[in-house]
């Protein structure tokens, strides 16, 4: 730990508040993942997308009393006042950058930092299974590579480390410089270089350039034989090579392929040697030389290195959450156990509020560094800070320390997975929320089978990871102080209902809606809090409303009328309201000359406070429609200033969906209502490009058959071919939510990263593919519907619809599984 004082010298900042010896041992960036508040000192660190110190005021109310803001801050006399410390610096990243710095010079163990375009974090995790057995490793969490990560990657250094694994990421010149300052790498890796963020860099020599920046003060640099001689470092600096090459430190003279693991044979230092790793992929060879050559360079014996190869494990970069057993919902991390990966994975399930009780089921956690006592003293305060509610644990060191856990209300523990198992029935788990947590050796995805609600092979990912960015897209193009409505309705466009939800929560959006209000209801009691606006209120869901404090949209005099009179026969007063304005798209809402008896009935009455004023653009996609939409905001804007003149009070107005926040951002007014777009679509193609895929349909072949020339496939005999054909049957089919229009060859699917055409007509329950020539298919063999490499928007087009009704279509007994990256 370090005190203020020992801060305030490290990173020159000038304090403001009574400096105590107040001891800081947390760094916290993101106001969401709080643990110990008495030794955090909380970085209010400014950025396009948001201001840090807006958190401050939370924070103290949490127990935050120390804060590095930057000059122009103005520091609350009222904290100042009940012991809050204030560090003022003229950059608040850099400041945590030089505490990271000063920490970092603080041990002089051997450090490895890793770059490049791909496959860091897999050569970074694959370093860590391969040399755990000899040292007490800390390393980045997950991807925490860049100019905020790798600071808070570094800061877990301690004096019982022998090495350091870090990685490094950039995207434009001069970013590398900081991070290598961090690193301090005595071992430089470059894994490759590639497209990754091209776009950021003049060419590829620059963009090799600025990577090897983070190798200035290395001692050796292990990189592919082929980009040695173009690293602009000095000869001082030694290269250590892998490749096919006779100038190749560790030259490969063969590269088997079988059918589970590659054979790879090597010349090094006139030895002939052989690995066998249990992948066939090239880039995970490549990945596996890189981590060859750092143990060749650690100077592990070849016949360790030869023993732990076959025993690499797939690096899972996502944690998965999907149904479980009885009503629970299952989050599966079940890939690794460490502090930094178990605290990432606790604040996912502390995401999640469709449960009121929290379960975790974790492993033993080795090669920490820590005394045993000491690691899970400090994993009980942990998962107390996390309010967990029950903990099963597995394995005999976290039994043995049982005794640590009293706090927790439920507790039970087991040598192993096994006895776990044999105990399975006795644990009922019932509507809960469960976290799977464990080293591979644990074997844990036992337990995931288990706990995880059976399905047919047929599923829908949603990756969470890619929501979060695209609503953070949305956010860097608003004007400032727009805020947003997140629209969830139809169970949020096909992806799920709360589990969207929780994370919009989690990201602070500033309201929901959706379309009826048993989706409203849906998610209160999922422990969404947001407010919620239901588009579609009908008579018979008012007292649902009122119940769950759900804001009803008022678009007729009719349903005005209707919902007051309920609201007055239960005696409640300024309930929330929304006017839906009808400015042309002649579906619901208000005519502009209704405006004046509108605002006349609601300011002589205090039945309802109205929230929010809005109307529906038609066509602000569509540039031949750019006239009709702006005659619509002209109507808007003078129907919304009469409102205002009639209503004793504010609020807000909005008519900006998701393509008219870029399109037309003059008409983002108070707030927007983002769609499809936070879903990955967007009709313009600039934000399109900066969008990430949310969704991937996936199946399975069910089974591989030949036809002969002249032969027919499916109903109605419609697929006829004129060759010898191999056909994939594949688990989908029009009751899934495939479009039967995409029968005989106007629809595709991935197979094996090629495109095969649907051969006859799709069936309800499966569809016939034409796999002739793809190469290495198997029954069994994953099928991409539409995801990356085939979008959605491109089946829509084949199937002549549109994007939305694909994803509102997939079928309910499809399952849902979400992951986070």
């Amino acid at each position: 730990m370090y005190t203020l004082s020992d801060i305030i010298v490290f990173t020159g900042a000038k304090p403001a508040g009574q400096v105590s010896n107040q001891q800081i041992a947390h760094l916290l960036t993101d106001s969401r993942r709080l643990l110990f508040p008495d030794t955090t000192l909380f970085f209010a660190i400014q950025t396009e997308r948001r201001d840090g110190a807006q958190f401050i005021d939370e924070l103290f109310g949490r127990g935050v009393r120390a804060f590095v803001v930057d000059d122009h801050y103005t520091t609350p006399q009222q904290l100042l006042d009940t012991g809050a410390v204030f560090l003022r610096v003229p950059n608040v990243l850099t400041a945590l950058q030089q505490l990271a710095i000063a920490h970092r010079e603080q041990f002089q163990l051997p450090v490895i930092g890793i770059t490049g375009s791909n496959g860091k974090t897999i050569v970074k995790e694959w370093l860590y299974q391969l040399l755990q057995p000899g040292y007490t490793i800390v390393r980045s969490p997950r991807s925490y590579n860049s100019q905020t990560g790798v600071p808070l990657s570094v800061w877990p250094l301690s004096a019982t480390d022998t090495l350091g694994i870090f990685e490094a990421g950039i995207s434009t010149v001069g970013e590398m410089d900081m991070l290598e300052k961090i690193i301090h790498p005595a071992i430089g890796v470059l894994t490759n270089i590639g497209a990754a963020h091209d776009d950021g860099f003049s060419d590829r020599q620059e963009k090799l350039a600025a990577k090897c920046r983070l190798f200035v003060r290395s001692a050796v640099v292990i990189c592919p034989e082929a980009l040695a001689q173009q690293l602009p470092l000095p000869g001082t600096i030694r290269r250590f090579t892998w490749g096919e090459g006779a100038h190749a430190d560790l030259r490969i003279t063969s590269i088997e392929k079988q059918e589970t693991q590659t054979l790879i044979r090597v010349t090094y230092q006139r030895r002939e040697l052989e690995i066998s790793i249990p992948f066939t992929d090239d880039a995970a060879i490549a990945n596996a030389m890189t981590c060859w050559s750092v143990c060749c360079v650690l100077q592990l014996p070849q016949e360790q290195i030869v023993l732990r190869m076959p025993g690499l494990q797939h690096v899972e970069m996502r944690l998965e959450l999907k149904a479980g057993i009885n009503g629970c919902t299952l989050i599966n991390d079940s890939y690794s156990a460490d502090l930094n990966s178990l605290i990432i994975a606790l604040d996912f399930l502390q995401q999640q509020q469709q449960h009121s009780k929290r379960t975790v089921i974790l492993s033993d956690i080795a090669g920490s560094g820590r005394g045993i006592h000491t690691l899970y003293t400090e994993l009980a305060a942990i998962l107390k800070q996390k309010k967990i509610d029950r903990l099963i644990g597995v394995g005999p060191a976290i039994s043995e320390q049982a005794h640590c856990f009293k706090h927790i209300t439920h507790t039970h523990f087991f040598d192993s997975t096994d006895a776990l198992i044999r105990q399975f029935s006795s644990l009922h788990f019932s509507h809960e929320t469960i976290l799977v947590k464990g080293a591979r050796l644990f074997a844990f995805e036992q337990l995931v089978h288990l706990l995880g609600q059976k399905a047919h092979q047929t599923v829908l990912e949603i990756n969470l990871s890619a929501i979060a960015h695209n609503l953070n897209v949305y956010r860097e193009s608003l004007n400032p102080g727009t805020r947003i409505m997140a629209m969830v309705k139809a169970s949020g466009y096909g992806s799920g209902s709360f589990e969207i939800a929780n994370l919009l929560q989690f990201h602070k959006a500033d309201y929901l809606a959706v379309a009826y209000a048993d989706e409203g209801v849906e998610l209160r009691r999922s422990g969404i809090r947001l407010p919620i606006m239901v588009m579609n209120a009908e008579e018979a869901t008012f007292d649902a409303l009122v119940a769950h404090n759900l804001e009803p949209e008022l678009y007729s005099f009719g349903i005005y009328s209707s919902f007051e009179a309920c609201l007055l026969r239960s005696g409640i007063s300024n309930f929330p309201v929304h006017l839906k304005l009808d400015t042309g798209m002649h579906r619901l809402g208000f005519e502009p000359a209704d405006v004046d008896r509108l605002g006349n009935s609601l300011s002589r009455a205090n039945t309802f406070k109205v929230q929010t004023v809005f109307s529906h653009l038609a066509a602000s996609n569509d540039p031949a429609h750019d006239v009709f939409t702006q005659q619509q905001a002209a109507l808007f804007q003078e129907a919304t200033g009469r409102l205002r003149q009639l209503l004793p009070y504010p609020f807000l107005a909005h008519i900006a969906n998701t393509a008219a926040i870029s399109r037309h951002p003059n008409l983002q007014f108070d707030m927007v209502r983002l769609g499809i777009g936070l879903y990955g679509i967007d009709a313009i193609p600039h934000v399109q490009q900066q969008l990430n895929n949310v969704t991937t349909l996936k199946t399975t072949v069910a089974q591989l058959k030949r036809v002969q020339s002249g032969q027919t496939v499916g109903y109605n005999r419609s697929g006829v071919f004129t060759r010898e054909a191999l056909i994939a049957t594949v688990r989908i089919g029009y009751a899934d939510g495939y479009p039967r229009s995409l029968g005989n060859g106007r629809g595709s699917m991935l197979v094996n990263g090629q495109l095969a055409p649907v051969a006859g007509n799709v069936c309800m329950d499966m569809t016939m593919l034409d796999v002739t020539g793809i190469p290495d298919i198997e029954e069994g063999d994953p099928v991409i519907v539409f995801g990356e490499g085939l979008p959605v928007s491109v089946l829509a087009q084949q199937a002549e619809t549109i994007a939305y009704e694909i994803l509102t279509g997939i079928s309910q007994r499809v399952q849902r599984i979400y992951f986070e990256e």
